[in-house]
């Protein structure tokens, strides 16, 4: 069984409400209907009401089984921003109400009140404004200062910690953390990467020197990060600075590592020090190894908040909504 067929297995044992608010795109409907028949979800259509009915008979898509939200109906969203800004007073309900124009401000409302459990969008909205609008309305993983990306990969030949699989972040928000930043991208994918395969996480972070063995302020930038994560969270297995073969290869690391480290040379996730290299060494082992990256997923948030390529096909906007699914499951 592959690393999906897992996740799809555990998405339908204990299947989360899903907040769709671009509700009358064709591509959302079909991917809510299919993870609604599939049990990935119990799907939950938000938006104009008469909207949505009108897009699913023009698409052919039945709503049969699927919850329709009319966002735009005034007792419901009153009590709805009451509720929210009763648990959340840092926003005002005169703002929640401007702010509720856009259905996925309302869908998220609806998930901080535990309403629903995921927030799928990123079709007509933008990365940036997904971003913006989770972090806001839903805030922060404790112990996280910035939203982040992670994925994993899935590597032919590659005999790591844990057989094929690598996770990695981040390789799509962060274009030049600081090291405050990079601590928050270590500490989120190493939740993340557990939700979703239930590894214990051995997190390296990643540089072009090996515990000293080069200078300057990139390097300085992660061996700082490394002590921000192991102070905001010593309960993670969290080590650095590594050189990517003495995170991952005992060998290697048994010649350069001469401290104790439950991670080098068995790291299980990395960290890339900024975007440049994030985004290379992605497609470096997509391209020679053949790997498939699963993600990017954003992290970071309190809750799971699900940004999907604008050119996504249905069947990885389907893989995306169960590994946020997953997730979910771990969220109180």
């Amino acid at each position: 069984m592959d690393i999906m067929e897992k996740i799809y297995e555990r998405a339908k044992a204990a299947p989360q409400r899903v907040a769709f608010p671009e509700a009358t795109e064709e591509k959302i409907l079909l991917a809510a209907r299919e993870c609604a028949d599939k049990g990935y979800c119990v799907s939950v259509l938000i938006g104009k009401e008469d909207e949505i009915v009108n897009a699913a008979e023009e698409f052919g898509v039945s709503l049969e089984g699927i919850t329709v939200v009319d966002a735009f109906n005034e007792e419901w969203l009153e009590k709805l921003i009451a509720n929210y800004c009763e648990k959340y007073p840092l926003n005002s309900a005169k703002t929640m109400k401007r702010k509720s124009k856009d259905p996925m401000y309302t869908a998220l409302m609806m998930q901080a009140t535990g309403m629903v459990d995921v927030t799928f969008a990123g079709l007509t909205h933008s990365t940036g404004d997904v971003i913006m609008a989770g972090q806001m309305v839903v805030g922060l993983q404790e112990g996280v200062s910035t939203i982040s990306s992670v994925g994993i990969f899935n590597i032919p030949g590659y005999e790591g910690s844990e057989g094929q699989l690598l996770g990695f972040g981040d390789s799509a928000v962060c274009t030049n953390p600081d090291s405050d930043m990079l601590a928050s991208i270590a500490i989120a994918a190493c939740d993340t990467v557990h939700s979703l395969v239930e590894w214990e996480p051995r997190c390296a972070m990643l540089s072009y020197s090996t515990c000293g063995s080069g200078e300057g302020p990139l390097v300085d930038k992660v061996v700082e990060a490394v002590k921000i994560a192991n102070e905001r969270r010593p309960d993670l297995a969290i080590d650095g600075e590594f050189q990517f073969d003495s995170a991952i290869n005992p060998k290697v690391a048994a010649k350069k590592v001469k401290k104790e480290s439950r991670v080098a040379g068995k790291a299980n996730i990395v960290i890339w020090p900024d975007l440049n290299v994030g985004n290379v060494g992605v497609k470096l082992v997509q391209q020679f190894a053949h790997a498939d990256a699963y993600g990017p997923m954003l992290q970071g948030f309190a809750k799971i908040v699900c940004d999907c390529s604008r050119g996504a096909p249905v069947s990885e906007m389907v893989g995306n909504i169960a590994m946020s699914c997953v997730r979910a499951q771990g969220v109180k």
